[in-house]
């Protein structure tokens, strides 16, 4: 049998992919394979479950406007499938003269993405928030909570309804594009599809080789840790609270997450990971460390990077350095409030003059797409990142 659709990959980008093709096509065949033995895993399983409004990004960029149209998509898919979730909003904190000026470049950005955002002083954000302090902040209102391993569960049952067929527990060995189809191999079977979509996350350099493509870029693992806070502190905030982010830096910074079970979480910070997909402190691989650590690229990305790699190395290494990027804001937490909760780990694809890419990226080809980057806020944006992939299939590729 030939199916009309492979897809590799089944964290939340693969999953969405692979519902919006049988919704756009009733009656496609598709397969979609998944090398462990549940859904969202790795990226999808292990991040901190907020539904971003897409503040951050650029105006008219790509992000931004796949950022604002996830987060109506996630909602209303949540609230078709019975899934719980929470629009809290979010509370962006300054706590510094010049985070006052981020701020107020973040709030002209933010009404150039067209996103609802509340100055908020002084004052009112400790009537807001007791426990936090700050010079100023805005707050985002319509940035939610859930848990997307709930939404994966869901959409690997939209996709059974529809016809689609998921196999676990199937580890691609080849790729091999021909003619008229791809085939596809793993231990012990093989499969054709005229069409195959990658959606392989933090092995997605890997599935690209292994597929024969002339890739530029490689996938470096950045470990986020995270520390959950006792019981007694689940109350400790009413929104989500975060940093006014440093534009030069590539990452947002620790922040204070309430989570949808109603605990709080702390973090993440980021540092280089030793194993793609070692989640416990200690974890090491060595094929993963040597694929970043011949690659040109990753030293240049550490050169550049190396200030604040230092930093954020230190404080992953000594804990009250990693309290007191936390007591910035929230002055109250001790070190016996940061419990142990597992890491999560982020697929950064680095170009060869070592910069990060930020964008998505894409490796096509006739009939297969790889979807080499798909940065953060993937997980909120899933949604339309699948109908454009799907719209990239409609033109051929």
């Amino acid at each position: 049998m030939i199916f009309d659709y492979c897809v590799i990959g089944g964290g939340i980008v693969g999953l969405a992919t692979a519902m919006r093709l049988l919704e756009t096509y009733p009656g496609c065949s598709l397969i979609l394979l998944e090398k462990e033995e549940a859904l969202g895993k790795h990226q999808t399983g292990h991040n901190s479950g907020v539904i971003h409004a897409g503040i951050y990004y650029p105006p008219g960029s790509l992000k931004a406007e796949l950022c604002r149209k996830g987060a109506d998509a996630t909602k209303a898919f949540c609230q078709e499938n019975g899934i719980r979730f929470d629009v809290c909003g979010k509370l962006l904190v300054a706590t510094s003269a010049l985070e006052m000026q981020r701020m107020e470049a973040l709030h002209e950005r933010s009404k150039q993405n067209t996103i609802e955002v509340q100055r908020v002083s002084e004052g009112e954000l400790k009537e807001r928030e007791p426990n936090i302090r700050g010079l100023g902040a805005l707050f985002v209102a319509s940035t939610g909570i859930v848990s997307y391993a709930d939404v994966c569960q869901a959409m690997g049952r939209r996709i059974k309804a529809l016809g689609g067929e998921i196999r676990l527990s199937t580890r691609v060995t080849g790729i091999r594009e021909v003619i008229d189809s791809v085939d596809i191999a793993s231990a012990g079977e093989n499969w054709q599809a005229k069409k195959l979509v990658v959606c392989g996350g933090l092995q997605s350099d890997r599935l690209a080789v292994l597929a024969g493509l002339p890739i530029e870029h490689r996938i470096v693992p950045f470990r986020g840790e995270y520390y959950r806070l006792p019981a007694s502190k689940n109350d400790i905030v009413r929104y989500l609270i975060y940093p006014v982010p440093d534009p030069a830096l590539p990452f947002l910074g620790v922040h204070l997450t309430r989570m949808i079970d109603g605990s709080v979480t702390v973090g993440p910070n980021a540092v280089i990971g030793f194993a793609r997909e070692g989640y416990p402190r200690l974890s090491f691989n060595v094929a993963d460390v040597a694929d970043y650590a011949l690659f040109p690229g990753f030293w240049k990305t550490v050169f550049a990077n190396r200030g604040s790699a230092a930093t954020e190395l230190r404080n992953s290494l000594w804990k009250p350095g990693y309290l007191e990027e936390c007591r910035k804001y929230c002055p109250s937490l001790d070190l016996a409030d940061l419990r142990p909760h597992e890491a999560g780990i982020r697929a950064q694809a680095v170009r060869k003059d070592g910069a990060l890419i930020h964008d998505f990226l894409f490796a096509q080809t006739d009939r297969m797409l790889h979807v080499c980057n798909a940065p953060s806020p993937a997980a909120t944006s899933a949604i339309p990142i699948a109908e454009m992939i799907r719209d990239r299939l409609m033109q051929g590729c």
